[in-house]
C-alpha cells in the first residue's frame, strides 16, 4: 500500500507541474461546471430535447447511473476512507479553484459522476456516447490538473462511476440498436417508389387532423408511387384494411399501416390473410411493435419497402368459444397494466426507469381491484395478469422491450392477490430489483393460456385498448404469421438512403 501511495504523490506531482498551453482556465472552469452535476444535467436536458428516443434514453441513463454513483461515493465511501486533500504547493496559482473543496479526498466523485454519466449514454447510444466520454475524461483529468485530487482519487472514481452505470442495467436493461441481425430474413416484394403499397393512416383517439394529414404528405414524399389512404373519422377501421389489403394484392404489392400499436393488430390480421408482407409506419404514442422490431421511423420502413427487406414475426390470437379472434401484436392485459404501461411511459421522460416504474406501480396497483377468474381450469384471484406476444426484457411488470419476435411463446406474468400485502411486496421487489423471486409475482413463457369468468371479473385489454370480449378465450400464438418490412443496414444508412432516394 506504501507503494502505491508514493506512486500516486509522484504522479501528482508530475501533473502539478507540467504546463499544457492554454488549458489553465479551461480545465478550471470545466471542472467548476461540473460542480453539483450542473454539467451532466445541462448535458441531459440536449439529449432530452434534441436527441429523440435515444437520447431520451441515454440521458435518463446517465442521471440514473450519477445519482448512484453520487450516493455511494458521498454517502459510503469517502466517510470510511478520510483520506487528506492534496498540498497545493506545487500547483500554480492560476490553476487552483476559487473555492476549494472541505469534504476528503477518496474517492473523486466529480470523476464518478463524470463516468456514471458518460458510461450510462454509451449503454443506450453509442453514437452519444463518443460525444460525451471526451467532456468526462476532461473532467477527471481537470481534478488532478487543479490540484484538489491524486490521480488514484480519480481512477477509484471512475470505477465506481462505471460500476454504477452497469449496475442499472440489473433494474433497466437497455434497448438494442439492432433488434437481433441473425434473425432469418422473411420473402417480401422489393417496391421501388412504393409501387403497390397500399398504405392506411390511421387517426387514433385524440390525434388532430393536421397530424394525420402530415404523416401523408410525409409518406408521398418517400414513397411517391404508393396508393395513400387517409382514414376519415366516420369510417370504420377494419373495412378500410380490408379493401385496402385487396388492392394490395391485387397489384402483387404489400399493405401499409401508419398508426398506434392497437391499429397493426387489425392490420396484421389481413396482411396475414392475404399473404402479404406488412410496412409498419410508427406513428402512436409508443409504437413498441415497431420499435422491437427494428424500425424506428418513416425512413426505416420506406427504404425496406423499396429493398424488399423484411422478417418474420410471431402474432397473438385470442380465440373465443365462438371461434371469434382477436389479434395483437405486444400484449394482452387483465387489470391496471395498459395504465400502468402509459404512466411509466409519462414518468421515465422525468425519471430513471426504477424510479419511474415503482412510482406508476404505487399509483396504480393502490386504486385497482383484484380480478377474479379461472386460468387454465384453476380459479385465481389476481391484480393483473400480462401475456405477451413474445418474450419481453427486462422481468417485471414494466417490460420494455422484446430481443426477438419469432419465439412462439407467450410470456405470461402476474401478480397473486390472494397472499397478504400482495401490493406491497410487488412494489418493494420491482425497486429493489428481485421481482422475479419474489411469492407474489410470477412468470412463465408457455404456447397458450386458456382464462375463463373474465366478463364478471374485467374487461381484457389488446395492445393496451380495452375491448370487451367474450367470457372464455385461449390465448396462443400464431408462429411467424407475419412478415414485416425492416432494414438490414444501421439506421444511420437507411436515413441517407431514404434522403437520396427523396432528392432523385
Amino acid at each position: 500500500m506504501g507503494a502505491l501511495l508514493d506512486w500516486d504523490q509522484r504522479l501528482f506531482t508530475r501533473v502539478a507541474t507540467v504546463r499544457v498551453p492554454g488549458a489553465d482556465p479551461a480545465l478550471r472552469r470545466l471542472s467548476h461546471a461540473a460542480d453539483h452535476g450542473r454539467l451532466w444535467l445541462g448535458t441531459a436536458a440536449g439529449l432530452g430535447v434534441l436527441g429523440g428516443p435515444a437520447g431520451r434514453r441515454a440521458a435518463l441513463r446517465g442521471l440514473g447511473s450519477l445519482a448512484l454513483a453520487s450516493f455511494t461515493v458521498n454517502t459510503l465511501v469517502k466517510w470510511s476512507a478520510r483520506r487528506p486533500r492534496p498540498l497545493l504547493e506545487g500547483v500554480p496559482a492560476i490553476r487552483r479553484l476559487a473555492r476549494q473543496p472541505h469534504t476528503t479526498s477518496f474517492p473523486s466523485g466529480h470523476s464518478a459522476s463524470a463516468a456514471a454519466f458518460a458510461t450510462g449514454v454509451a449503454l443506450e447510444s453509442t453514437r452519444y456516447g463518443v460525444l460525451v466520454a471526451p467532456v468526462a475524461a476532461a473532467v477527471a483529468f481537470s481534478r488532478v490538473y487543479v490540484g484538489v485530487h491524486y490521480p488514484g482519487d480519480v481512477l477509484a472514481g471512475v470505477a465506481v462511476g462505471a460500476c454504477a452505470a452497469a449496475l442499472t442495467c440489473r433494474w433497466w436493461p437497455p434497448r438494442p440498436v439492432v433488434p437481433e441481425p441473425e434473425r432469418p430474413p422473411a420473402r417480401a416484394p422489393a417496391l421501388p417508389l412504393g409501387r403497390g403499397l397500399v398504405v392506411v393512416v390511421d387517426r387514433p383517439a385524440g390525434t388532430a387532423a393536421p397530424a394525420t394529414a402530415l404523416h401523408a404528405r410525409r409518406l408521398r414524399a418517400l414513397l411517391p408511387q404508393a396508393e395513400v389512404i387517409e382514414r376519415g373519422p366516420d369510417e370504420d377501421l377494419a373495412e378500410l384494411l380490408a379493401a385496402a389489403a385487396g388492392r394490395a394484392a391485387g397489384a402483387e404489392g404489400a399493405l401499409g399501416v401508419c398508426g398506434g400499436d392497437a391499429t397493426l393488430g387489425a392490420a396484421a390480421r389481413e396482411a396475414a390473410a392475404r399473404g402479404l408482407a406488412l410496412a409498419v409506419f410508427p406513428a402512436g404514442t409508443d409504437d413498441r411493435f415497431a420499435r422491437d422490431v427494428g424500425v424506428h421511423d418513416f425512413e426505416d420502413a420506406s427504404v425496406a419497402v423499396a429493398r424488399g427487406e423484411a422478417v418474420s414475426a410471431d402474432v397473438g390470437v385470442a380465440r373465443s368459444g365462438t371461434g371469434e379472434e382477436t389479434w395483437f401484436v405486444n400484449e394482452f392485459s387483465l387489470g391496471p397494466y395498459p395504465e400502468l404501461a402509459r404512466l411509466r411511459a409519462r414518468l421515465e421522460r422525468h425519471w430513471a426507469g426504477v424510479p419511474a416504474v415503482a412510482a406508476a406501480l404505487v399509483r396504480v396497483l393502490g386504486a385497482a381491484r383484484p380480478v377474479e377468474l379461472t386460468l387454465n381450469g384453476r380459479p385465481r384471484r389476481l391484480w393483473l395478469l400480462l401475456a405477451g406476444n413474445g418474450h419481453f426484457a427486462p422481468e417485471g411488470l414494466a417490460p420494455a422491450f422484446r430481443p426477438r419476435l419469432d419465439d412462439d411463446l407467450l410470456d405470461v406474468r402476474l401478480v397473486d392477490a390472494g397472499r397478504g400485502l400482495a401490493r406491497t411486496r410487488a412494489v418493494a421487489a420491482a425497486v429493489l430489483g428481485t421481482l422475479e423471486h419474489a411469492r407474489v409475482y410470477e412468470a412463465e413463457r408457455v404456447p397458450w393460456v386458456e382464462l375463463d369468468g373474465i366478463l364478471g371479473a374485467d374487461v381484457p385489454a389488446f395492445d393496451g385498448e380495452p375491448r370487451p370480449g367474450a367470457a372464455g378465450l385461449r390465448l396462443e400464438k400464431e408462429y411467424r404469421a407475419l412478415v414485416v418490412y425492416r432494414p438490414v443496414r444501421a439506421r444511420d444508412e437507411t436515413v441517407q438512403e431514404a434522403s437520396e432516394a427523396r432528392d432523385l
